[in-house]
């Protein structure tokens, strides 16, 4: 009867203990200089030990990743959040995952609370998108997953080419805030934007709160002013022409003058008068030969327009 059950899937107290234990000691958390005490936070939430792992810099300012356990076969878990030291986080992490990737690891998941460079994500002039840069590298580290909070814009996820959570801190700051403000009924979210005014809604139905916008003119910055060098330039689209200032205006059309061909001296000589032709809305001017013995220009005939 035993044997059946543990054929259609049953599993004795025992054996399910000993396959928790064992999925725990495959996990690794190791964290680099960018917020340990995170790292420890978690590994004794989870009741996992800390991995050991050395980073530390040279004296020419290199940066160096020692790992002290075996870490062959194992999930590595990397936390690694931006500060204000940022590049050397970037660093950190992209050293620590290549490391982990050289020692046959199993999987590297990176848990990074606040990506670098997830605002510099749209196209600057003469710029170029760091975001999309800043996923390869990751990517081409030996990142296997990325693990972050409120990107501040969900396409970012397409940069990356390993599968990225994009976790939301929302409903940790609406617990904080049913639990810590005793009045809060009587408050109004406030959108600083009118950019931000769809996330400052979804907090005011969650808490059912007034909502109130801050609507002004945004100082652009220096690097979004239109100066004429984008490509293609951008050209204003109106329904009616307007002539710009600067721009001559068209000079009017002007007869041709008529052009004498031959010798219109001698008598016995033919000679041809030819006009231009000109198209109008009262037909074509035409050709006409004038016989020698009269020296006067004769009138020419309108013919209709073809």
């Amino acid at each position: 009867m035993l044997l059946n059950k543990t054929r259609l899937g049953y599993t004795n107290r025992s054996q399910k203990c000993n396959m928790e234990n064992h999925s725990t000691s495959d996990i690794i958390i190791i964290s680099g200089n960018s917020h340990p005490e995170l790292a420890e936070s978690v590994a004794n939430r989870l009741g996992v030990r800390k991995g050991g792992c050395s980073v530390y810099h040279k004296t020419n300012r290199e940066t160096m990743v020692e790992i002290a356990d075996s870490i062959r076969g194992k999930n590595i878990y990397i936390i690694q959040t931006g500060t204000k030291d940022v590049n050397n986080n970037i660093m950190e992490l992209l050293i620590m995952a290549y490391t982990c990737k050289t020692s046959s690891a199993r999987s590297i998941v990176g848990v990074i609370p606040y990506l670098p460079y997830s605002k510099q994500c749209k196209m600057r002039k003469r710029g170029c998108i760091v975001t999309k840069l800043l996923a390869k590298m990751m990517c081409k580290s030996g990142l296997t997953h990325i693990i972050t909070m409120d990107l501040h814009q969900k396409e970012i996820q397409g940069f990356f080419d390993c599968p990225v959570d994009n976790l939301r801190a929302s409903p940790f700051l609406l617990q904080y805030i049913q639990e810590s403000i005793p009045d809060y009924r009587n408050s109004v979210i406030v959108a600083r934007n009118p950019g931000s005014a769809k996330k400052a809604t979804s907090y005011a139905e969650r808490l059912r709160l007034a909502i109130a916008v801050i609507h002004g003119e945004q100082k652009e910055a220096e690097s979004d002013e239109v100066d004429g060098r984008y490509s293609p330039p951008c050209i204003p689209r109106s329904r009616t022409m307007d002539v710009p200032v600067g721009v001559p205006a068209h000079p009017a059309k002007e007869k041709p003058p008529i052009n004498v061909v031959g010798d219109v001296g001698r008598y016995d000589r033919r000679c041809s008068v030819i006009r231009c032709c000109r198209r109008s809305s009262q037909g074509v001017w035409g050709l006409q030969n004038l016989r020698s013995g009269d020296t006067r220009p004769a009138l020419f005939r309108r013919t209709a327009a073809n």
